[in-house]
């Protein structure tokens, strides 16, 4: 057997709330999650991070100064991880870092992705070869840039078929579904937990609604549902992605029935849950799948959890734990994973996944 390489992967995504790390240890095209780490982004770095999401006064040097701190919240969460796996810096091939997203704009002329966390201070402050900047490759071959994860969730997963999907639920929610032939497609199917977390900030003061326990107090309004799911983007064709920038509480607002008789705003947290929901169960109608597996934060959410297996029976909603991979990682993995794609000249897009005129090798290569 292959002596095994390592790799280390780091993402923070659309829900802010810090960096997920792992160590991946590759031999051959076997794969395997060695250790994991969970770095939290200090409150004020959050903010930061949140305030840069939307258009805003001085966005350039306020980019400037997040930039940096992100990079330094990168590196220690890979510095962390590397030692919880028992390895030495030196025996780690490459770091994967997608950056934190502040911006998705896939369509039009001037279509662009932005991720920062600047991974020259990632190298510099772990002596290691860094790959960064996955998005815009594929982006400059026509694609979307996103998602990405689905060529990652082919070979970590070994599904052929399609009796399972892979649903992704970050801030943004992306599916992953699986042909006969070994044909890999996905795309995003609309807010995740996005809407969900900008509506509990904005009503408890609290970056997400634990376990659905808010939504539960409330109930359906399928009025407002009935608008929400109006959008053109739901009934688009793939490839598509999407991004918190879109789907933000503007957009909500704007639905919103302002009259006296308005929803209670737990009405309005369960209808937004209802909304992930269903629009995941839209996209995978057509397929008849016998299992769904869940990553991602929404994985948590036990309401969400419950919805998604009443409106897919009779297929078995779980989480990729069952595939051997937690869900709280599977991102990362992927980082990592598509890091050794770059250092190998491998390509790590699929292009009936984002819409690139071909497959690419993804990422720019940040010495140590």
């Amino acid at each position: 057997m292959s002596e095994a390489r390592y790799f280390v992967g780091l993402i923070s995504g659309t829900s802010v709330d810090g960096v997920d790390a792992v160590v991946l240890s590759l031999r051959g095209e076997r794969l395997a999650v060695v250790a994991s780490h969970g770095e939290p982004y200090p409150t004020e770095l959050r903010e930061a991070i949140l305030g840069l999401s939307q258009p805003g006064i001085n966005e350039i040097d306020r980019l400037g100064a997040v930039d940096r701190q992100i990079a330094d919240t990168f590196a220690n969460a890979a510095l962390m991880v590397i030692g919880l796996a028992g390895i030495d810096a030196a025996a780690v091939t490459a770091i994967g870092s997608h950056g934190q997203t502040i911006r998705h704009r896939p369509m039009g002329e001037t279509a662009f992705t932005l991720q920062i966390g600047d991974p020259n201070r990632i190298a510099e402050q772990t002596g290691i070869l860094t790959v960064a900047d996955f998005r815009r490759r594929d982006m400059a071959a026509g694609g979307q840039g996103a998602p990405l994860a689905p060529a990652f969730h082919r070979a970590a997963f070994e599904i052929s078929g399609n009796a399972t999907a892979v649903v992704n639920i970050g801030g943004i929610a992306n599916v992953t579904l699986f042909g006969d032939s070994g044909a890999v497609s996905g795309f995003d199917s609309g807010p995740g937990n996005t809407l969900m977390d900008a509506w509990v900030r904005k009503h408890l003061d609290q970056p997400y609604d634990h376990d659905g326990l808010w939504g539960r107090t409330g109930a359906v309004d399928e009025s407002l549902l009935e608008r929400l799911m109006d959008d053109p983007y739901f009934c688009a064709a793939a490839p598509k992605s999407t991004g918190p920038e879109y789907f933000d509480l503007a957009w909500l607002e704007a639905r919103l029935d302002t009259s006296s008789d308005a929803s209670a705003a737990e009405d309005i947290q369960r209808t937004l849950l209802e909304l992930t929901a269903r629009s995941i169960a839209m996209a995978l109608n057509a397929e008849p799948l016998a299992q769904l597996a869940v990553c991602g934060g929404g994985a948590s959410n036990g309401l969400l959890m419950e919805r998604l297996g009443e409106l897919l029976a009779p297929a078995e909603v779980t989480t990729t734990e069952a595939l051997g991979i937690g869900p709280d990682w599977v991102e990362a993995a992927a980082f990592a994973w598509l890091a050794s794609r770059t250092v190998d000249g491998l390509s790590g897009n699929e292009p009936a996944v984002t819409g690139a005129q071909g497959y690419r090798v993804l990422g720019g290569l940040f010495p140590s």
